[in-house]
C-alpha cells in the first residue's frame, strides 16, 4: 500500500475508509436480520447466525445504528433494516410494556431470558433511534420513550451520573456504579442532542465527562477506573479472579481511556469555551493508553491493566484497536500534532495487517498476544458498531455525529471533486 493510504486528510485515505465501511457492511447486511423473528442475530466468524445466543439488546440497537449509517450513505438495503431493528426494538419482547424500559436478552423463541434493565442496553437504545431519524425513520417516539426512562429511572443529578442495573420490575436497584453505562450515555446524548435540537442533553454530557473524567480519573493518574460503589468510590478489587470478564473485567480497560478521549474531542466541538480543559484531558488519556498498552514489538494493545499499568489481559480486541484509530482520528484534527497522524498510520497497519479478515469477512474481534485469531473471550463477530465507526472518524466535521454529518452531507468519501 502507498504511504497515503492511512493519511489523514488524503482522498486515497478517505476512499480506503468508505471500501472499508462497505465490506463491513457486505458481511453484516444479508446475514444478521432475522427476517422470520425479528431483530439480528449474533453472528459467529464466518457470518452464521448463532440462535443460541438468542437476541440482545446491546446487539440489536447497535444495529439499528449501523445500519442507519449505511441507510444515510446511500446504501441500497440498509433503510429497510433500520426500519426491521427499530420494530423489533418497539414491538419485540425485549422492550417492556408492562413494566417500562428494555431488557437485556431474548433467546431465540422469543423468551426473556434476562430481564435485568441496564443503563449500558438504553444508551444504545437511545443511540439507535436517534441515528434511526437521522436516517428518516419514525423513530421520535422512541427517542422520548427511552430518555423519559434515563431520566427517571438512571439519572442522578446529586452525582452527576447514572446508576447502572435494575431487576425488571424497576424495585431492586444494583449497587454497583459503573462508568461504561455513562460513557456510552455520552455517545448517545450528543447523537440525539443533535437530531432534536435539545441542548440538555449536551449539558447533561459534559457533567457525566466532568464526573467521570475531570474528577474521578484525573486524580488516578489517568487510569480509568471502571467499577465504583454506590457512592462512586473506586472498587479496585473488583472481579480481581476475572480480567477476562466481557463487560467487567478487573482493572483499567485500555480501549475506555481511548474512547474517552475521542469522546472529548467530539464534546469539546459542541461545548462553550469553559471545556477547554478536554483537549488535555484526552490528550492524557491517549498518552497513558499508548505509554500502558501499546506493544511495540508485536503491535497492538493489551486489553486490561492493573493499577501500576502492569498488563493483565495481553489478548487484542478489535474494538480497542478501532477506538484507537478513532483517538488519533479526531486528535490530530484538532491540534495539528502530527504525531497522532503517525500513531493513526500505525493502528490502521495494525487493524488491517491482523483484525481486518479479508477472507471470511469483517474484522477478527480477539487475537492472541501475538496476534493470532481466538475466541477465548468473545465468539465470532457479533458486533459492526466500532470498526463501522472507526471508518468515518477521519471524514466527518469534529463537531458532528456520524449520523448528523452524512444527513448535513459533510462526509468525505475521497471524490476528485
Amino acid at each position: 500500500m502507498n504511504a497515503t493510504t492511512y493519511e489523514i486528510g488524503q482522498p486515497a485515505h478517505d476512499r480506503w475508509l468508505a471500501a472499508e465501511a462497505e465490506r463491513l457492511l457486505d458481511f453484516y447486511q444479508d446475514a444478521t436480520p432475522d427476517r422470520s423473528g425479528g431483530g439480528f442475530w449474533w453472528l459467529d466468524g464466518s457470518g452464521r447466525p448463532q440462535p443460541q445466543y438468542g437476541k440482545q439488546l446491546w446487539i440489536n440497537a447497535r444495529m439499528v445504528h449501523a445500519f442507519a449509517i449505511g441507510a444515510l450513505a446511500g446504501r441500497p438495503g440498509c433503510q429497510d433494516l433500520v426500519s426491521h431493528g427499530l420494530d423489533y426494538l418497539n414491538d419485540g419482547p425485549l422492550h417492556d410494556v408492562t413494566h417500562g424500559g428494555w431488557m437485556w436478552a431474548a433467546d431465540a423463541t422469543g423468551e426473556v431470558v434476562d430481564s435485568t434493565k441496564q443503563a449500558y442496553g438504553h444508551a444504545f437504545v437511545l443511540l439507535a433511534a436517534s441515528s434511526g431519524f437521522a436516517a428518516g425513520a419514525h423513530a421520535s417516539s422512541m427517542i422520548d420513550e427511552v430518555t423519559t426512562v434515563i431520566d427517571e429511572r438512571y439519572w442522578r443529578a446529586t452525582d452527576g451520573l447514572c446508576v447502572d442495573t435494575y431487576t425488571r420490575t424497576w424495585s431492586d436497584l444494583e449497587r454497583y456504579r459503573g462508568q461504561n453505562a455513562n460513557m456510552h450515555l455520552v455517545e448517545a446524548f450528543l447523537t440525539a442532542g443533535e437530531v432534536t435540537g435539545a441542548r440538555a442533553f449536551v449539558q447533561r454530557a459534559t457533567r457525566i465527562a466532568e464526573r467521570i473524567i475531570d474528577e474521578l480519573t484525573r486524580t488516578n493518574g489517568w487510569r480509568l477506573a471502571e467499577h465504583y460503589d454506590e457512592s462512586w468510590q473506586i472498587l479496585r478489587d473488583y472481579n480481581h479472579d476475572d480480567p477476562d470478564h466481557k463487560f467487567r473485567p478487573y482493572g483499567s480497560i485500555i480501549g475506555h481511556w481511548l474512547e474517552w478521549a475521542r469522546l472529548l474531542v467530539q464534546l469539546h466541538a459542541v461545548t462553550d469555551s469553559d471545556g477547554d480543559w478536554m483537549l488535555t484531558a484526552a490528550r492524557n488519556l491517549f498518552d497513558r493508553a499508548v505509554h500502558d498498552g501499546w506493544d511495540a514489538e508485536h503491535t497492538g494493545f493489551v486489553y486490561v491493566v492493573d493499577w501500576d499499568g502492569t498488563p493483565l489481559n495481553r489478548h487484542r480486541y478489535h474494538w480497542v484497536i478501532a477506538e484507537a484509530i478513532g483517538a488519533a482520528s479526531v486528535l490530530y484534527r484538532a491540534t495539528s500534532d502530527a504525531k497522532y497522524q503517525r500513531w493513526n498510520s500505525a493502528f490502521w497497519e495494525h487493524a488491517d495487517r491482523w483484525h481486518i479478515d479479508r477472507e471470511a469477512g469483517g474484522w477478527h474481534h480477539e487475537l492472541t498476544a501475538d496476534n493470532c485469531p481466538t475466541e477465548q473471550v468473545w465468539d465470532g463477530k457479533p458486533d459492526l458498531y466500532h470498526a463501522l465507526q472507526a471508518t468515518y472518524f477521519a471524514r466527518i466535521p469534529l463537531d458532528q455525529s456520524i449520523a448528523a454529518a452524512l444527513a448535513n452531507g459533510r462526509v468525505s468519501f475521497g471524490d476528485s471533486s
